[in-house]
């Protein structure tokens, strides 16, 4: 194992903190949806203004990823990391302590931009001078701690609000922040590899983030409210600012997205497989933590998301491997039936008196599923993708699977508010079978085999 350093002895920090850093990032889009109601209680948002507690993270950090990427790519992954993480935790802990609605909303929107920061540099410094070996077990460990992030948010909200209150939602990643910028300091050693071009696409930077922020904005809008008019107003906004984004790029002579990244081999299936992934799995995770809460006392719900998390780690550890044997593409479509098939267990729970063993069986076949399909999407994405430009495409492949989360999302919340609850949660359930679906379509866009990962990885 080596470090992040280049060709110099291991420091197994580097893969810890980095890991770490993209479980909490992960985390905080959906930990934060439990603890709504006390934060209602105490800070008296009301119904339309609470929304933007949970808004006003992933929209920054869906419209600020790639800009993030590209920082990461001029300065360097190693500074980039550490300036996310310090304006991360330093967020974290003005959520904490917030003393009004607008103060909240404010500190959430910095957190996000911290995290937009934070999530491309961490795998731009995964795919950093790392032989082959060391590269599989990096992106099979940083994607588990990105899926178990997403994961464990919907149950540790809940514990921590219930537990200390809601303000320990943000205040756990103070301590977890401040210990991961000191081990980064000489477990990150340097700067990392950087681009020579050193002016960054001003325009396109801005197109590209108001673009993006609207589309995040609009689907958490729709989710809320299908019939307003506000998400439908954003959505339709977004459009031409990114057509206006492309006819920029293609006339900038220092873009911020390469136009060689865009040609890049698997870029394209992996982005799209990568929102495929986190579309097809947060609706059954939101209506299965409703039925959970609704059918279990919290004893025996405690014992199902650990389950799930469990196997999302064992299938992000295992699809490495499984990738570099079976090929990329194939693990893909294994990944996505397999989400398929978890999900359609989950179909057969019955109005009451739900089987802990059928919950537990459908949630380890979904989590396995969702590790396989989430390691090789991040490699389809990033395989061959040349360095100078690593950053940028791990802003992009990031971004989408944000997008995809807050897609699924909107997909399932008209349906999981049905006046018969279990109506609404098969409903939902249905939902991420059909984009599990989409996403073994989107798979055959992958290659077969990868080449390479960016980091070394044949």
């Amino acid at each position: 194992m080596t470090s992040f350093t280049g060709n110099t002895p291991a420091r197994a920090g580097g893969w810890a903190v980095v890991c770490v850093a993209q479980f909490v990032v992960v985390l905080d889009a959906t930990i934060v949806t439990m603890a709504l109601p006390a934060i209602d209680a105490e800070l008296g948002f009301g119904p339309v203004g609470l929304l933007w507690v949970f808004t006003a993270y992933t929209v920054a950090l869906a419209g600020l990823l790639v800009l993030g990427g590209r920082a990461s790519d001029l300065a360097g992954s190693r500074r980039m990391f550490r300036s996310g993480l310090a304006i991360f935790t330093a967020a974290s802990l003005a959520c904490a302590l917030a003393w009004s609605p607008a103060v909240l909303i404010a500190s959430r929107l910095v957190q996000g931009l911290g995290a937009a920061l934070l999530a491309p540099a961490a795998l731009a410094a995964l795919s950093d001078s790392l032989p082959q070996d060391a590269a599989r077990r990096a992106l099979g460990w940083w994607t588990a701690s990105g899926a178990a992030g997403g994961a464990s948010g919907w149950v540790l909200g809940g514990v921590l609000t219930q537990l200390g209150g809601w303000r320990w939602v943000f205040a756990v990643n103070v301590p977890i922040g401040l210990i991961a910028f000191l081990v980064s300091l000489r477990a990150l050693a340097g700067r990392g590899r950087t681009t020579p071009v050193r002016s960054l696409d001003v325009p396109g930077a801005c197109l590209i983030t108001a673009g993006i922020a609207l589309i995040a904005l609009g689907l958490s809008e729709v989710a809320h409210d299908p019939t307003g008019v506000r998400g439908w107003v954003a959505l339709a906004g977004a459009a031409p600012l990114l057509a206006l984004f492309a006819r920029v790029e293609r006339r900038s002579p220092q873009p911020l997205l390469p136009i060689t990244l865009a040609r890049t081999r698997g870029v394209l299936g992996g982005n799209l497989t990568a929102a495929a992934v986190t579309a097809s799995t947060s609706p059954p995770m939101l209506t299965a933590a409703l039925y959970v809460q609704d059918q279990l006392p919290p004893a025996q719900a405690g014992l199902i998301f650990p389950a799930f998390n469990l196997a999302v780690i064992g299938g992000s550890l295992a699809g490495p491997y499984a990738a570099l044997r079976q090929g990329t593409r194939r693990m893909l479509v294994t990944g996505f039936l397999g989400i398929a098939v978890g999900v359609a267990l989950l179909l057969l729970l019955p109005e009451d008196d739900a089987p802990l063993l059928l919950l537990i069986t459908a949630f380890a076949v979904m989590g396995v599923s969702l590790g396989l399909a989430s390691v090789s999407s991040t490699t389809a994405g990033t395989a061959d993708v040349v360095e100078g430009e690593r950053g940028v495409a791990a802003g992009v492949l990031t971004s989408s699977a944000q997008l995809g989360t807050t897609l699924g999302l909107a997909l399932c919340a008209p349906v999981t508010a049905a006046d018969d609850p279990m109506t609404g949660y098969r409903f939902g359930f249905l939902i991420g079978i059909v984009v599990a679906f989409a996403g073994v379509v989107a798979g055959f866009t992958v290659p077969r085999a990868v080449r390479r990962t960016a980091s070394g990885l044949r």
